[in-house]
């Protein structure tokens, strides 16, 4: 019933894109985190993967759950970018896009390369279909050398770059996005624009360097 009414308003479905945003963004980060093991080692890497393997109820769970999320995010999204464009006069459009950030306006473009990326990535690192060789490694354990099926894609400079493309289009969605979120909560004003900007800005540029410099510390010799 609550999700009805939210999908029946505008401002319940910017309520639903903002929470469903507000979801994504901490699996975002919990993912980097738990991705920066690959600079404690291999034996930190792998115990980690092994732990998350050790709970296939609650790691299956979470990752239908986030499934469902993206998707109505991305629906929801969509949904509200053609309500905003079908109800803008063709001259309030054009000066209003000319005032309007570059991540904002390409918010839709950026949300669906993420997707698509996000399906590579899951083919590569959780579905082992991209790169087989490499998601066949075990290490002196037996468990799944998820260290060394990392550093064999990332030196690979053509998955690098493809992986840090996609990084950039996630930090340019996340600019916008976390404005977005943060004035559908009520969080942030006209007073507080300037700020709240900066604050976007720094978090994707976080983000940005946090997911890049993995890949980027393999190729460049610096992780082994």
């Amino acid at each position: 019933m609550i999700l009805k009414r939210l999908f029946g308003s505008s401002i319940g479905r910017k309520i639903l894109v903002a929470t469903t945003g507000l979801l994504l963004i901490g699996f975002v980060v919990g993912h980097m985190l738990g991705n920066w093991n690959m600079f404690f080692g291999r034996e930190e890497m792998n115990a980690y993967a092994a732990f998350l393997k050790s709970i296939p109820g609650p790691l299956w769970t979470a990752r239908i759950g986030l499934l469902i999320v993206f998707v109505l995010h991305v629906i929801i999204a969509l949904k509200l970018k053609m309500e905003s464009k079908a109800a803008r006069p063709v001259a309030y459009k054009s000066k209003n896009t000319q005032r309007a950030s570059l991540a904002s306006r390409f918010m839709a473009q950026t949300g669906l390369l993420i997707l698509a990326f996000l399906i590579y990535h899951l083919l590569h690192f959780t579905l082992g279909q991209i790169e087989q060789g490499g998601f066949a490694l075990t290490d002196d354990k037996g468990r799944h050398d998820v260290y060394g099926m990392v550093i064999h894609s990332f030196s690979n400079p053509l998955i690098v770059t493809s992986y840090i493309i996609a990084m950039f289009f996630l930090a340019m969605h996340l600019i916008h996005a976390v404005q977005s979120m943060l004035q559908t909560f009520g969080l942030a004003g006209e007073q507080s624009r300037p700020m709240v900007e900066k604050v976007s800005v720094g978090f994707a540029i976080f983000i940005f360097a946090g997911y890049t410099s993995i890949p980027v510390a393999i190729l460049s010799g610096l992780v082994k």
